[in-house]
């Protein structure tokens, strides 16, 4: 049932965003719950916490920030004796390669769509963005939060024109509001969300035809498709982005394409290869 719902939010939103509407990804969203309240009204969707399937129906009780005070600053707590010199440095890198990755990825591909790249297909002040990225996570972490970074939804924005600071700063208030009404919000099933995501993901891959796939280029577009499949299979940009690195220096060491590697890649490379050798 709840894969029907997603498929129908996905139409809906596909046909909305094709007719330019605006709004259409949130419409989208808002439609598919509404449907799914409906049918559990009419018993065709069954709540069933234990199986996942948690109610539809929003309440309206204020959010509990007590449990804030149990999880703020526990970061600091933890006992280290016990981890171990080597054992701490690989736990830094992992994280530092999956949030880097994750970031890295989604930053270019948001302002790929939003046509912020230069002509070399760089991000212009893109150090910002990244320590701005750096500090959300680690005041995340000091709160006890899953980690706070830059999420790939932001292209839903960039899709009905939001391409400014003041956009960001406008989101950022009203999540704060949001905080207000998080029993509400959270009612919001995943297969509702599920629709946006999907239209989003299409929104990125669009840059796919800036890839030549031609058979003079298979060294670059091989390693680009092993990069593309690889996101959705593991769950993870970052992984995705190992993946293509590594197959990227791979093929072009041997088809013998030495100047088409740097210096940057070969060190990439050797550290994702270590990655999945001691993790």
């Amino acid at each position: 049932m709840c894969a029907l719902l997603a498929l129908i939010g996905t139409i809906l939103t596909a046909v909305l965003y094709i007719r330019k509407v605006k709004g259409s990804i949130l419409i989208g969203i808002l439609a598919t719950w509404i449907l799914g309240i409906i049918c559990q009204l009419i018993d065709i969707y069954t709540v069933d916490p234990e199986a996942g399937y948690n109610s539809l129906l929003p309440t309206f009780k204020m959010t509990d920030f007590s449990k804030l005070g149990e999880t703020f600053g526990q970061c600091f707590n933890a006992d280290l004796d016990e981890v171990g010199l080597f054992n701490f440095i690989v736990i830094i890198f992992s994280f530092l390669f999956v949030d880097l990755f994750d970031t890295l990825g989604t930053l270019i591909g948001v302002s790929s769509k939003a046509g912020m790249l230069d002509k070399n297909g760089r991000l212009p002040r893109i150090k910002s963005a990244l320590f701005a990225d750096s500090i959300a996570t680690t005041a995340g972490a000091v709160l006890g939060t899953s980690t706070v970074t830059t999420f790939v939804e932001s292209s839903s924005g960039v899709a009905v024109g939001g391409k400014t600071g003041l956009t960001a700063i406008t989101t950022a208030i009203l999540f704060l509001l949001s905080m207000l009404f998080a029993p509400i919000f959270t009612a919001i099933p995943s297969f509702a969300t599920a629709p946006a995501l999907i239209i989003v993901g299409f929104l990125m891959f669009t840059n796919i035809v800036e890839i030549k796939l031609n058979e003079k280029n298979y060294a670059s577009a091989i390693p680009a498709y092993i990069c593309i499949i690889s996101m959705p299979l593991f769950y993870s940009i970052s992984e995705g982005i190992s993946l293509g690195v590594i197959s990227y220096v791979i093929i072009n060491l041997a088809c013998k394409k030495y100047k088409d590697i740097t210096p940057a890649l070969y060190v990439l490379a050797i550290l994702f290869i270590l990655k999945y050798i001691f993790l």
